[in-house]
């Protein structure tokens, strides 16, 4: 069973993720969606980390001191980002973390990443509108996407045909440039909101 869904809290996202298990779906891994196998219903804890390791062998090595401890690694990748965890061993302690600095921290490494990513789309587009690769005549004259011969002056069934064939390529060159404001506009979301939490994990009792 996959399942899309988007969390930027990972205590919430924690809390989901048990209560489906709980619920009889045992959650195995997320790459566009959360993936899951039925099981029989039973209580599993999940945690999740937050972080990016320069090497494969950083990386086994992270991995291997939490299963050490009773954590086995779920999913996550060295550039992954999030790294899931599941309690396998009654003895261990009930977080992967040990204080409040730790758990925030987290939020701290994600917004980092998501500061970082976003600086890059803001200077793709930089570039692209000092190169003049985007045509802002679009919002006023549209008409120009359109590189169809003739195309406004045939009628009836052919006009609609050559329209529509070509409206996807032209929308594409006009307009595909505003992923990037998009993505920069989420991006400055993410941050703010990874901030806010980790202000307000530092400050749990």
């Amino acid at each position: 069973m996959k399942v899309f869904k988007c969390f930027i809290d990972f205590t919430k996202e924690e809390k989901w993720l048990n209560e489906m298990s709980h619920k009889g779906y045992k959650f195995t891994n997320k790459s566009l969606g959360y993936k899951f196998k039925r099981i029989t219903p039973k209580d599993v804890i999940y945690k999740i980390d937050y972080r990016n390791f320069k090497s494969n062998k950083d990386f086994i090595d992270y991995c291997t001191l939490f299963e050490d401890s009773g954590w086995k690694h779920i999913y996550g990748s060295k550039s992954s980002g999030k790294q899931y965890f599941e309690k396998t061993s009654p003895n261990s302690q009930e977080d992967i973390f040990s204080d409040n600095l730790s758990k925030a921290s987290r939020y701290k490494r994600a917004s980092n990443i998501w500061l970082s990513s976003s600086m890059s789309y803001l200077a793709l587009l930089f570039i692209f509108i000092n190169t003049g690769a985007i045509n802002f005549e679009a919002f006023i004259n549209p008409k120009s996407l359109y590189y169809t011969p003739g195309l406004w002056n045939k009628t009836g069934i052919n006009f609609w045909k050559s329209f529509l064939f070509e409206t996807p390529f032209a929308l594409s060159r006009g307009f595909i440039w505003l992923i990037f404001p998009i993505f920069i506009s989420f991006y400055f979301y993410f941050i703010y909101k990874s901030n806010k939490l980790y202000k307000k994990t530092i400050n749990q009792n």
